[in-house]
């Protein structure tokens, strides 16, 4: 495939990419991301490496040199040995679940009968939103942790269902 041909598209494919990437990116790393700003960062970040693959393939000879010139060597050895350490576990705050994980694990780890109240409503009503969430039901005494198990982010939608207001 002769890539001079699609020339004309993917450089916009790269500039794109990266203005999406950038300005999700950012609006997540302030907090202040919203909508599909995440998902969109996720999925369409797979845009970016297909357009910069292309893109290196396209200008290759011009990418090589960085390999034989030395602030090229180092800038990218830089970030080699940045992305290297990253995966080292940190302690502290990184890594570390967001602020809001200790409530909602305590809620999650409350009876049926507790999470009906701060629900403001029945029991009956709590158990009959998780049944209709598809989950099995035994107990007052269960909790969402029992019904879901130990993962954030299931707990959070099962409880999400229980807690919302019904459409009137």
């Amino acid at each position: 495939m002769n890539l001079s041909t699609h020339r004309p598209w993917i450089t916009p494919v790269v500039i794109g990419a990266f203005l999406l990437s950038t300005v999700t990116g950012v609006l997540m790393f302030f907090h202040l991301d919203s909508g599909l700003n995440k998902t969109a960062h996720e999925w369409l970040s797979w845009v970016m490496v297909i357009g910069v693959s292309l893109h290196v393939l396209l200008h290759m000879p011009a990418f090589k040199r960085y390999f034989s010139q030395t602030p090229g060597r180092v800038i990218m050895g830089a970030f080699a040995l940045v992305l290297a350490l990253s995966f080292i576990p940190a302690g502290g705050s990184a890594g570390s679940e967001p602020g809001f994980a200790p409530p909602v694990r305590a809620l999650a780890k409350a009876p049926i009968t507790v999470l009906a109240q701060v629900a403001g409503t029945s029991t009956d009503d709590v158990k009959t939103r998780l049944q209709a969430a598809g989950f099995t039901v035994t107990s007052d005494q269960q909790s969402v942790a029992d019904l879901v198990g130990g993962d954030l982010k299931v707990q959070i939608r099962a409880m999400s269902q229980v807690l919302a207001q019904p459409k009137s």
